[in-house]
């Protein structure tokens, strides 16, 4: 039901609107889920059930995924200060209207227009200058970027050195996996699961590259499923710090 109702919804509507009355309409069908089973980590709504997609859950009332619920939940306890310099890489929409309403200096940027942003930067190459930001947030982009080392230098350069960034990707087993010969979306999907993909990486793979490029990086993995929260089992978030 909820497929067949998006579908209609992406038909009718340009992406802007779409985006400008999203929250109304959520909160319309959200109305159906209320309950008290659930609450979400992003617009701590109580529900009765969460919305199953594409072998996730959504919250009916803000659209946060179970990857975003898990990241808010972190930022809030760790990381969410007033007054902290923000840059977050093609944030969901449920994130980007909750870091808005934040007493923050928060900078969204999404290079491909798929996502709600202020700016349009390219990861090699962010126009801001060295040491800008308190947090940094790269959540499943760097599976996209072929030149993932020089976006790697460039997230090093525009933190500051007290500053916290937090990363995530699809992982595998193993090796990282990446062959730029392989261009087609027919041939990424298959080969890297996603249209857009050019890789995947391995937790110890991504890891030393991160590491190569002067962080110091924590890996997290949540073993606990918090079905209350929406939150999955096993999810893997890398925390970096400067290391030089």
């Amino acid at each position: 039901m909820y497929n067949n109702f998006k579908k209609i919804i992406h038909t009718f509507l340009p992406k802007k609107t779409l985006f400008k009355i999203e929250p109304n309409l959520r909160f319309l069908w959200a109305l159906f889920y209320r309950g008290s089973k659930h609450e979400c980590a992003v617009c701590k709504t109580n529900l009765r059930a969460w919305i199953d997609f594409h072998k996730d859950t959504i919250c009916p009332n803000c659209g946060s995924l179970s990857r975003d619920r898990r990241l808010w939940q972190l930022i809030e306890k760790k990381y969410l200060k007033e007054a902290i310099t923000v840059l977050d890489f093609s944030p969901s929409r449920s994130l980007y209207r909750k870091w808005k309403k934040q007493n923050v200096l928060y900078k969204a940027t999404d290079l491909s227009g798929d996502f709600i942003s202020d700016n349009q930067y390219d990861i090699t190459s962010i126009p801001e200058a060295e040491n800008t930001f308190d947090l940094i947030i790269c959540y499943h982009v760097l599976e996209h970027v072929i030149e993932d080392l020089l976006a790697m230098k460039e997230l090093h350069r525009t933190l500051k050195p007290t500053g916290t960034l937090v990363v995530q990707t699809p992982f595998k087993e193993g090796e990282i996996y990446e062959d730029y010969s392989i261009i087609s979306e027919k041939d990424r999907l298959l080969h890297f699961g996603q249209e857009d993909h050019v890789r995947i990486y391995s937790v110890e793979g991504l890891k030393t590259r991160l590491t190569q490029s002067g962080f110091e990086v924590e890996v997290h993995q949540f073993s606990e499923d918090d079905l209350i929260h929406g939150l999955t089992q096993n999810e893997i978030v890398l925390i970096l710090k400067k290391r030089f």
